[in-house]
C-alpha cells in the first residue's frame, strides 16, 4: 500500500519513520501469516509498505479488514491522505549472502 506524500505536511517523512520505530514495526512482527514486511519511501513521492503473506488468503484477509480502517490508520492521519491498495503476485524471493535482519530501523 502507498500513501502520497507530494501535499503532506513538512517533516511527515521523519515522524513515520519514528512511528515505524515506535510502534507499526512491533506490531508488524507479530501479524499472524505474514511472510515479511518492508517500509519503503521516496522523499517528497511517496510512502509504501510491502508486505508478503504465507497465502493469497492471508493477504486478502489482511487487506479486507485494512480497508475498513484505511481512512483512521495511522499512515493516513500522518500524511493526510488515504493509501492505494495493489496487490501483487511474488514470483521470487533470495536470501543474499550478507543476510537479512528485523530492524525497526534501517542504516544501510
Amino acid at each position: 500500500m502507498r500513501w502520497p506524500l507530494a501535499d503532506a505536511p513538512d517533516g511527515v517523512l521523519e515522524q513515520l519513520h519514528e512511528y515505524v520505530e515506535s510502534e507499526s514495526h512491533a506490531k508488524f512482527a507479530g501479524l499472524a501469516g505474514l511472510r515479511f514486511k518492508t517500509w519503503r519511501a521516496r522523499e517528497g513521492e511517496w510512502f509504501e509498505g510491502t508486505y508478503v503473506f504465507v497465502s493469497d488468503e492471508a493477504r486478502a484477509a489482511f487487506q479486507a479488514d485494512f480497508e475498513t480502517r484505511a481512512a483512521d490508520a495511522p499512515g493516513t492521519a500522518l500524511i493526510g491522505a488515504l493509501p492505494e491498495i495493489e496487490p501483487f503476485e511474488v514470483v521470487a524471493v533470495v536470501r543474499g549472502p550478507a543476510g537479512f535482519r528485523s530492524s525497526a530501523r534501517f542504516e544501510g
